[in-house]
């Protein structure tokens, strides 16, 4: 048995807990699997999956697959059977609670003969990833694109007029290697931004903000409005500086990369950093922000924008929007809250990739590659979020799934329909299909994707690079970066509620942070970012 380096570290008492999965040893390798028809795998019926081979496999192969989830009853559901009916393999779903994955994973992969054949929602990180796929647990995944011709498609044919060319690099190992397996497309383009009262503003005549100075003139309209007000209300702590830092490009209180340069920066020490405190300073200064803002918990900020004239504007999820509509109902029947432009600049979006399960390196790798890579087509997202049509969903008149069993329910949840169909597994799914229940957006949510994709508020913020960084870089970084990020919260904290502090106070912080390290953090993220580069 080949050891790994960490995790070999773990006492052997931890190994026999392995026991505890059903399914860890795969005692059958083989399985009577009922194999669908050849009519029944025609991509007219069942969605595109390209120039794969279905059925993957006609000897019902047992696939093992650890997932994070606290659903048991899915190697029984709709989806897991019919995946089975059209790959022809006997695939096995390994459920560990969330909460536990990491721990469970680290136990099965250091015994390595018990480790699952694919392994998602582990709670590694990237680099974590990196080093054991180093160490020989994990397929390397390049080396077979020619064969997972789904996975070629969009991340190597079609990667450039997708948008995503470059984006496997923020999941590859330092030295070019890529030992996870990606997911695309299961984000919405907007979730998060600026959101305002519209009724108050309607009645008011307040246009929307367009840039800074309009929405600090925008908040103080409203405070003369309702002097007793707050006009913009928020519930994340210092992570207020973080949501109103998008607009200035900035990464919180941690590095951000500057396109304009090419190089990294830490952003509690950029010029823009001191025009953000600045700004906030104003805003409670005045009295525009809620002087509780730093401790506001959830539910006191749900019960001050749900009032009638407490406040009316915030930082959120566009989910709220209907939310507190429902919530207002009785209360403030003419409650209208809508998603808003950013205050200057773009918005954030979520990536279109991101990082999905690791493949056990042994005989079964093409195999559970070729899974994914079905998992990865129109087909196999259509199975993945909607299930069977007729059986799990039909189509409204709009194209949208309409769920059997929910009928007439917009956007339903993702965990009742695990619970109902088995849809949506974490760590399974590969893609979703736009015509899921994840994209069926009620009109208000719809009006904010249609904002931000319209370039009406000034689109999308480019995404800073994903780095992958070598033991020695990450040693350096741990070396410093919390600290950094604690002083450098603290001194945004200070400087926002202590009308003394100005620029003295600034010029002294710029000092003092780089005793602490900025620069040796930023050379490690600039040394990655030239990997990254060349990759």
């Amino acid at each position: 048995m080949k050891k790994f380096i960490k995790i070999t570290a773990l006492v052997l008492s931890l190994l026999m807990l392995c026991s505890m999965f059903a399914g860890c040893g795969n005692d059958e390798e083989y399985a009577e699997i009922e194999i669908a028809s050849p009519e029944e795998l025609d991509p007219a019926k069942i969605g595109d999956y390209s120039t794969l081979k279905l059925p993957l496999d006609t000897k019902g192969t047992t696939i093992t697959a650890f997932v994070g989830t606290d659903v048991t009853t899915n190697n029984d559901s709709l989806f897991v059977k019919e995946l089975r009916r059209r790959t022809g393999l006997n695939v096995q779903i390994i459920a560990v609670p969330i909460s536990a994955a990491k721990e469970k994973a680290k136990i099965l992969i250091a015994s390595q003969d018990d480790m699952p054949d694919m392994m998602g929602s582990t709670g590694f990180s990237t680099d974590e990833i990196n080093d054991l796929g180093n160490q020989g647990a994990f397929a390397e995944i390049l080396k077979y694109q020619d064969k997972l011709p789904n996975f070629k498609k969009i991340y190597v044919d079609e990667a450039e007029e997708r948008g995503i060319a470059g984006n496997l690099k923020n999941i590859m190992s330092p030295d070019g290697n890529l030992y996870v397996f990606p997911t695309y497309d299961i984000n919405r383009d907007v979730n998060h931004g600026m959101l305002y009262r519209k009724d108050i503003f309607d009645k008011h005549g307040i246009e929307l903000w367009h840039d800074k100075d309009s929405f600090l003139d925008v908040l103080r309209q409203l405070k003369k409005l309702y002097p007793n007000s707050v006009p913009y209300a928020s519930k994340t702590g210092s992570v207020i500086f973080r949501d109103l830092g998008y607009s200035w490009g900035l990464n919180y209180f941690a590095p951000y990369y500057d396109e304009e340069s090419g190089l990294w920066k830490y952003s509690c020490e950029d010029p823009k950093f001191k025009e953000l405190i600045d700004f906030l300073k104003t805003m409670y200064k005045e009295g525009l922000v809620d002087p509780e803002f730093l401790t506001c918990t959830q539910a006191a900020w749900t019960q001050k924008m749900t009032q009638r004239d407490k406040a009316f504007v915030t930082w959120d999820w566009i989910g709220r929007l209907d939310m507190f509509k429902q919530q207002t109902a009785s209360t403030v029947p003419e409650y209208d809250l809508r998603y808003a432009y950013p205050i200057g600049g773009k918005v954030i979006t979520l990536a279109r990739t991101s990082g999905g399960p690791v493949i056990k390196k042994g005989k079964n790798e093409l195999l559970t590659l070729q899974l994914n890579d079905y998992l990865l087509s129109d087909s196999g997202a259509q199975l993945t979020t909607m299930g069977v049509e007729g059986v799990s969903y039909t189509l409204r008149e709009d194209g949208k799934a309409d769920y059997i069993g929910f009928e007439g329910q917009r956007g339903v949840g993702i965990n009742p329909l695990e619970s109902e169909y088995g849809l949506y597994i974490a760590g399974l799914y590969r893609r979703f299909d736009r015509r899921c229940s994840y994209y069926d957006f009620t009109e208000r949510e719809q009006e904010a994707q249609d904002m931000m994709l319209n370039k009406e508020g000034g689109g999308f913020m480019p995404l800073d690079p994903v780095l992958s960084f070598t033991e020695e870089e990450r040693e350096i970084r741990a070396k410093y970066e919390t600290g950094i990020g604690k002083a450098a919260e603290e001194f945004a904290v200070k400087y926002v509620l202590d009308d003394s502090y100005g620029d003295k106070q600034w010029n002294e912080w710029l000092q003092k942070v780089k005793k602490l390290g900025t620069e040796e953090v930023l050379k490690q993220y600039n040394a990655a970012q030239e990997r990254y580069n060349k990759l």
